[in-house]
């Protein structure tokens, strides 16, 4: 795979860029990146969301609906991969002779604006790692700017415009997309099979790693416990410094002497080459979070933090939103959200669920897309057996329309015990998910939704029927 060429000085001589879809959580941190620099933006979206008012907070004016007059002055238009080919400002954006790019295609000529541009790539962690890593820069004082696929309470967003030369971003391998950015230092987290709907094969996705690595001009830092991600660096010819993080001292940033204290609480050795840097504390749950703190302290301290700015950081940090994110406890019942959409996830998170020491484990998933179920459905069935109570909702299509005929009930017969609800009606279909739960739940149990779609409202859904049912019996 080589890189995505397309022109990087668009931006040039640009006044007037216009954001349809504006109120996306990937658009509004470039929206916010562009504005800082003096451009003038205007932007729509269909829906009212806490983003699309902090947009309007900027002074950026926004249209509440999609029209065609709404492109009406831009001389660059950028959208984001949902808006459909049919969607009308789109396709008068098209026909217009202004310049159109994919929102990717813009984050990809901003990282070029940058000198300093981390990004961090891999099939899971994207943006906790991200989001560590803005967390420890931004609180040593650093003006960063940043790209994050979810909201870091430290930055009220889920992004950050700053004066200097270093940019923190999330690079996704979805669609090959990270081949658009231009990474000074590039992190890979770890390689997996996903989004085989376009590679088609695992071969395909180390290859698009591959580019990744090759397209980076100053380090990579990759897991050097994870075979596929060794694979993804292997003969790069671009020169660049390979550092590894992982499990042991093998590899030259590694974890040792860790110790879950209570809760969400666990305490380990920052170890480089033998050294002993810090001990660090983190308050989200899993072995994997640990590997994710590891590779996030590699790529500040390579940025310019010292061991004890990491430390200081990652104390503070308590995750990104949607990842393993408390709701609430009613009815002594604890509800936590989690983005975990692929098995992979799935079973580290459940993994690190079941070791809280709960009485049970409820996962409630959310299945996305029509075409990753089907061909993970055995996985998904494996990694959701971990839980001790299983539901499922109806499949979450997306993109996608259900041409290969999929559907929840056949991911359920895979798994003993399991509960699934398929209604059409989306907020039937959550309503009655959210009544089971609340219904049979136990105290003691901890309640997980799980999944990259709206599977967040059905969380706040379980959350408040057990505060119902909590007051029904005071």
């Amino acid at each position: 795979m080589d890189r995505i060429f397309f022109n990087t000085d668009l931006l040039n001589g640009k006044k007037h860029i216009h954001f349809i879809g504006i109120g996306g959580s990937g658009m509004y941190p470039l929206a916010q990146i562009l504005h800082s620099k003096g451009y003038y933006l205007t932007g729509s979206d269909n829906n009212e969301t806490d983003t699309l008012q902090a947009v309007r907070d900027m002074g950026i004016p926004v249209f509440l609906g999609q029209r065609a007059e709404n492109i009406k002055g831009a001389d660059l238009i950028v959208h984001t991969a949902a808006i459909m080919e049919d969607n009308p400002e789109l396709v008068a954006a098209k026909s217009s002779g202004v310049p159109v790019l994919e929102r990717s295609e813009l984050l990809g000529i901003i990282t070029s604006r940058f000198n300093n541009a981390v990004c961090v790539s891999g099939t899971h962690g994207k943006t906790t790692v991200t989001s560590m890593i803005t967390q420890i820069l931004a609180e040593k004082g650093m003006d960063i700017s940043a790209v994050i696929g979810g909201k870091l309470p430290l930055i009220h967003g889920s992004g950050i415009a700053g004066k200097s030369d270093v940019m923190i971003c999330e690079a996704c391998e979805f669609m090959d997309h990270f081949l658009k950015l231009f990474p000074d230092v590039s992190v890979i987290l770890n390689v997996d099979a996903d989004h085989l709907d376009y590679f088609g094969t695992l071969d395909n996705i180390i290859k698009s790693f591959h580019a990744f690595a090759e397209n980076t001009t100053k380090a990579v830092i990759v897991n050097g416990s994870n075979e596929n991600s060794m694979k993804a660096v292997e003969n790069l010819e671009n020169g660049c410094e390979i550092i590894t993080f992982g499990e042991d001292s093998s590899c030259d940033w590694y974890p040792e002497n860790i110790r879950h204290i209570s809760g969400l609480e666990t305490k380990f050795d920052l170890m480089y080459k033998g050294e002993t840097l810090t001990e660090l504390t983190i308050h989200i749950p899993g072995g994997h979070n640990i590997l994710n703190a590891t590779a996030a302290s590699a790529a500040a301290i390579y940025e310019g933090a010292s061991p004890e700015d990491v430390k200081n950081g990652l104390e503070h940090f308590r995750g990104a939103q949607r990842r393993f994110e408390k709701y609430g406890e009613a009815y002594g019942v604890t509800v936590v959200d989690d983005y975990g959409h692929h098995p992979a996830e799935i079973s580290v998170t459940l993994e690190a669920a079941v070791k809280l020491g709960y009485k049970r484990v409820w996962a409630v998933h959310q299945p996305f897309t029509f075409s990753r179920t089907a061909m993970l459905i055995d996985d998904f069935a494996e990694a959701l057996s971990i839980a001790d109570k299983v539901v499922l909702t109806s499949i979450m299509g997306s993109r996608e329309k259900n041409t290969i005929g999929i559907h929840t009930k056949a991911l359920a017969e895979k798994i003993d015990g399991a509960v699934w609800f398929e209604e059409e009606e989306h907020d039937k279909n959550f309503e009655l998910a959210a009544e089971y739960v609340a219904e049979n739940a136990e105290k003691g149990d901890l309640v997980i939704t799980l999944g990259c779609g709206d599977v967040n409202k059905l969380a706040r859904l379980i959350l408040k029927k057990l505060e119902e049912k909590e007051r029904s019996v005071i």
